[in-house]
């Protein structure tokens, strides 16, 4: 579990990162989507916080809800890929994702422009930020885990995706995606931060 944290220190960070920020508020749901990575991380733990935060009529809006930026333990374990599990690379991904339906199943965040990850071939329990990186789509999706209850493990709900853990959270944060939608365009900007960018 992560702490909260406070819309001006996102929006510090992503300033100093030279990172888009969406501030226009002219109409609702201009959303800046930002994971942060736990900077102790652990596998298996939706142990990443998740802010979706936007203006409008002058007044910063948050919903935060946590999440995991990085595969589950089966799957570090046991890539799905030759070249190792996919972990997504920290940074900012210009309207790189859609919503649409994640494996044909419900509402997600799907990946549709290239985005880089780290590709972790040493079939151990921890994750290896250092090794080689891809650039690609490979359905690095936004999406939750269980659709009924709260899950306390990642396990295979995520072999590289971005997700949240909480149904019930996941349902208020498509709503504002299919809110966005409605009032800009199907087209999302994710950006992934490390707790230390804080």
């Amino acid at each position: 579990m992560m702490n909260n944290v406070s819309t001006s220190a996102l929006i510090k960070a992503l300033n100093k990162k030279g990172y888009a920020l969406f501030e226009n508020d002219a109409k609702p749901y201009n959303l800046n989507i930002v994971g942060i990575r736990n900077s102790n991380p652990k596998p298996n733990v939706f142990n990443d916080l998740m802010a979706v935060f936007w203006k409008y009529q002058g007044r910063w809006n948050m919903v935060q809800m946590d999440f995991t930026s990085e595969a589950g333990l089966h799957w570090l374990e046991n890539p799905l890929s030759a070249k190792g599990t996919a972990i997504l690379k920290e940074g900012q991904y210009r309207g790189c994702w859609q919503l649409s339906l994640h494996q044909g199943k419900y509402k997600a965040l799907c990946q549709r422009k290239p985005v880089t990850v780290i590709r972790d071939n040493n079939k151990d329990d921890k994750y290896d930020y250092d090794a080689p990186t891809e650039e690609g789509l490979f359905g690095i999706n936004i999406h939750r885990a269980n659709s009924k209850t709260e899950s306390t493990q990642v396990d295979k709900w995520s072999a590289g995706c971005q997700v949240i853990q909480s149904p019930h959270e996941y349902d208020v944060f498509i709503k504002m995606c299919e809110e966005a939608t409605e009032v800009f365009s199907n087209s999302f900007t994710y950006t992934l931060i490390n707790e230390n960018d804080l």
